[in-house]
């Protein structure tokens, strides 16, 4: 990063997907592990890339929570050791907090006050943004993630790990009229947010579909699916945005990755009067660069740590 304008100097992201693939979904141990193997090579590589010398360094941000807590100390723990090797402060960053000032990485610069929607595979949250550091929960989803239920959704369909993208690229070749399903938790009078009922729905569909001996197209399932996840989301989170007298959205987290719910959240802003800001695709999954960002804002701010910080497994924002 440079300054305040949150250019990016380099990114290196190293995934994980093909190590959990296998388990249908993350095992702890199995992330803590490659945490280990590779954050020293990710470092070096993002240095290398932007030109900047490990002495260069002002200060280093670093993941704090939420999160699974064996990932988190080894992210935590490389930094503090990174900081006190330096002298430099140390930076502890909230995921969500990262997720929020990801928005910085899009085309269009957003400013407070705004209505903002996490939506990922741990979390679904909505939240009046009034200024950086002072947001209000305004919704939550009382289950499932949208992310998680997407993931269980295409395991049930028999489809690759993680299941968003996998649903992502067949719905674009299903109709989702053929296999409607219900809109989980649909009144915009409460802003929290239901996902196991549509999951249950699947799997009543499919288990009523072999029963009758009925087979079933997966594109037209993975479009129906589809369609009631991200209805929900963008109505919710529209009424939100109206509910608290704000005209800009942000949405962000890996389900904001989703081509539909890009293009429903463009179409229905603009019917709405909303201007909605969704990062880059490369930026709306867990990155470095929001992580950074954040960090950035908090130490122009004199927002660091001490080295006694330790991660936290269940982090709030504004906690």
């Amino acid at each position: 990063m440079a300054g305040s304008d949150a250019v990016v100097l380099a990114e290196v992201v190293r995934s994980q997907v093909e190590t959990h693939a296998r388990f249908g979904g993350v095992v702890p141990e199995l992330a803590g592990r490659r945490h280990i193997e590779s954050i020293d090579l990710v470092v070096q590589e993002a240095l290398a890339l932007a030109g900047v010398g490990v002495r260069d360094l002002s200060a280093i941000a670093v993941t704090g929570g939420p999160g699974l807590i064996g990932a988190l100390l080894v992210g935590v723990s490389y930094g503090k050791a990174l900081a006190y090797s330096l002298n430099i402060p140390l930076i502890p960053v909230n995921h969500l907090e990262g997720h929020l000032s990801a928005s910085w990485l899009g085309p269009t610069r957003v400013t407070q006050p705004f209505v903002a929607l996490i939506a990922s595979g741990g979390h679904t949250n909505l939240y009046h943004v009034k200024a950086w550091g002072e947001s209000v929960l305004m919704g939550r989803t009382l289950d499932d993630a949208a992310g998680e239920a997407f993931d269980k959704a295409a395991r049930m369909l028999g489809l690759d790990y993680p299941g968003g993208p996998a649903i992502d690229r067949l719905a674009r070749e299903g109709d989702p009229r053929k296999a409607p399903f219900p809109r989980p938790y649909p009144t915009c009078d409460d802003l929290n947010f239901s996902f196991s009922g549509i999951k249950t729905a699947l799997l009543y569909y499919l288990r009523d579909c072999e029963a009758a001996g009925r087979s079933w197209h997966v594109p037209d399932v993975a479009a129906g699916f589809q369609q009631a996840v991200v209805e929900v989301l963008v109505e919710k989170t529209l009424a939100a945005a109206r509910l608290a007298g704000v005209r800009d959205v942000v949405v962000t987290g890996g389900v904001a990755a989703n081509s539909q719910l890009r293009t429903r959240f463009e179409a229905r802003g603009k019917e709405e009067g909303c201007a909605v800001h969704i990062p880059p695709f490369r930026y709306c999954t867990d990155n470095g660069a929001m992580i950074a960002v954040a960090g950035a804002r908090l130490f122009q701010g004199g927002r660091v740590a001490t080295l006694e910080f330790e991660p936290r497994a269940d982090w709030a924002i504004g906690g």
